[in-house]
């Protein structure tokens, strides 16, 4: 065990609440050091007697923290994500308030970057279509070729730490690597695109790992899954609000673009039936950035963010 997991929080035992599913060795990890309060399904758990003592908030990107629910809480002081987003916080209310905002950026990049192209690989392949088949009794009729990654285009939607680990990864299987950014990354060694829709124009598979929020909400919508094309791919690792659902599913029914595979989800968990139906479609459990190794590092990082605010130094990971 290391330091920041061993060393006690300064001042008792101080309240923290916790209002997201968290694993067991970070519960552990806090319940030693602190008055943990935790509500793994959310805020509608939440008592009203856990929130007046309440000195620090873990939540995530996606369930967030809304300046409202910082009102409630007259002792909070720290709020922090456990991961690298924090779009729902409330960032501006929290200074504000005087409440500091950390996350937990890079720990599970390698993770995600990973899972990216697992999912892009078993699209680009068909592999878990045709194993059902396989194990239906197919054989001959499910041997038709598929797309390979070697000389294809890849577009990457945002290349932070974690699309470049994408964007990395994929330039290994001698795809031709295309980017959009907000502005462009000239040492990045990769092609920039002006806009989504240009990248979906020269992309055969379009991966999507920009931020969520509201600034990137459908960002990719019908237009740019038109211009994926019926031959394009996209595989979606960021954050569900990104992509249009119900242009996905027109676009997947249709054949107006080839498949997708998706790691998130607009109102996950609960899923539009319409889009599970679907076997040009493959889905996981928003479950892109978890294993053991990075589990581990987001909990170093918020331990030893907790010290550090308990303990009143800089902190490890503010929010910029």
């Amino acid at each position: 065990m290391t330091e920041s997991r061993r060393a006690a929080f300064p001042a008792g035992r101080p309240r923290v609440l916790a209002i997201i599913p968290l694993p067991e060795v970070t519960v552990a990890a806090l319940g030693e050091r602190c008055d943990l309060v935790y509500r793994p399904s959310g805020w509608q758990a939440v008592q009203s007697e856990d929130l007046a003592e309440t000195r620090a908030v873990v939540t995530n990107g996606t369930t967030g923290l809304s300046s409202d629910r910082m009102a409630m809480m007259p002792a909070l002081g720290l709020v922090s994500a456990f991961g690298a987003g924090y779009e729902n916080i409330d960032v501006g209310a929290a200074r504000a308030r005087e409440v500091a905002v950390t996350h937990a950026p890079a720990a599970n990049d390698d993770t995600v970057g990973d899972h990216a192209l697992a999912l892009l690989l078993s699209l680009a392949r068909d592999i878990p279509r045709r194993d059902r088949a396989m194990r239906a009794g197919g054989w001959a009729d499910i041997r038709s070729p598929r797309p390979t990654l070697s000389g294809a285009a890849v577009g990457v939607l945002g290349l932070g730490h974690i699309g470049g680990k994408i964007a990395r990864r994929a330039a290994a299987f001698g795809s031709h690597i295309f980017y959009h950014t907000p502005s462009p990354k000239p040492d990045c060694g990769f092609t920039y695109a002006a806009s989504p829709l240009a990248l979906a124009e020269r992309s055969r598979f379009l991966i999507v790992a920009c931020p969520g929020g509201a600034a990137t909400r459908h960002l990719v919508d019908s237009k740019v899954l038109d211009a994926l094309g019926p031959d394009g791919f996209l595989v979606n690792i960021a954050r569900g609000g990104i992509v249009d659902t119900q242009a996905l599913i027109a676009a997947l029914s249709s054949g107006r673009i080839a498949g997708a595979a998706l790691d998130v989800f607009e109102g996950e968990p609960n899923l539009p039936p319409a889009l599970l139906a679907l076997d040009n479609l493959i889905c996981t459990p928003h479950m892109a950035g978890r294993s053991p190794e990075a589990e581990s590092a987001q909990t170093e990082i918020l331990l030893a963010n907790l010290q550090a605010f308990f303990a009143k130094r800089p902190l490890v990971n503010p929010v910029p």
